[in-house]
């Protein structure tokens, strides 16, 4: 399956936003929401997450067609490391150690505002090493 970069983009802005305003904050709640559309695009896929649904129906419309599209598997797993790191957050936040939390939400963060300033998917990018290394592992 294939889906819109832009759409990959302005979901991490959102992403972006929600973990700055959790890391702020402290809230887990504002975590908890964060894990949750995480886990909605694991399981979903990142079309049918909460942002990808916001993306088609809102923005898309006024973009019109992309210019290219991408394989909708290595955001997915990016999607995965964000649900990994928002659990590790709220495990600091609500069992401790705190800076755990803090941590742990502060990596997700710069992840996310990589992606949505710079179009630079960290998770997007450990998918693809991987899928490089199991194929020379496969061949050697």
């Amino acid at each position: 399956m294939q889906v819109d970069p832009r759409g990959q983009r302005f979901a991490a802005a959102l992403t972006t936003l929600v973990l700055a305003t959790a890391l702020a904050t402290g809230n887990p709640w504002v975590l908890g929401f964060q894990a949750l559309v995480f886990a909605v695009a694991v399981v979903m896929g990142v079309r049918r997450s909460p942002y990808g649904l916001l993306f088609a129906a809102v923005v898309r419309p006024g973009l019109g067609p992309p210019a290219e599209s991408e394989d909708a598997r290595p955001p997915r797993f990016a999607q995965g490391v964000g649900l990994a790191f928002a659990a590790l957050g709220l495990v600091g936040y609500l069992a401790g150690p705190e800076w755990l939390g803090i941590a742990a939400t502060a990596l997700a963060l710069f992840a996310a505002f990589l992606n949505a300033a710079f179009g630079y998917c960290a998770g997007c990018e450990t998918y693809l090493l991987g899928r490089r290394l199991l194929v020379s592992v496969r061949t050697a």
